[in-house]
C-alpha cells in the first residue's frame, strides 16, 4: 500500500508530530512497512482458531477501594521539586 507525503503530513498533524523534512521519505517506507505487514495479517486462515481474549486464565482481583490516610506528609513533600496547597504541582500536560 502506498502512502503520499500529503498523507503522511497529515497523519503526523493529527499525532501532534513533527518531521523534519529529511524524514519524510523514511517515515514514508516505514508506514508502507506497517500497512504492507496488515494486509498479510489480514490474509491469515483463522477458521480453525478458538477465540481468545487474553494470553492466559487469570482474571481481575478486585480490591476493595479504601480511603487511607498518608501518615507522613511532610516527609513526602520534601521530595516534591514545588507544591501547591500541600499537593504536588506538576507542569501542564494538555495544550
Amino acid at each position: 500500500m502506498s502512502v503520499s507525503k500529503e498523507e503522511l503530513l497529515h497523519i503526523a498533524n493529527l499525532s501532534d508530530l513533527k518531521i523534519k523534512d529529511d524524514e519524510i521519505e523514511k517515515y514514508i517506507h516505514n508506514l508502507e512497512d506497517i500497512l504492507n505487514f496488515t494486509e498479510v495479517l489480514d490474509k491469515v486462515n483463522i477458521d480453525n482458531c478458538d477465540e481468545a481474549i487474553g494470553a492466559n486464565k487469570d482474571v481481575n482481583v478486585f480490591r476493595k477501594d479504601e480511603v487511607k490516610e498518608f501518615e507522613d506528609t511532610d516527609a513526602l513533600m520534601q521530595n516534591a521539586p514545588d507544591k501547591e496547597r500541600g499537593m504536588f504541582k506538576i507542569p501542564k500536560v494538555l495544550n
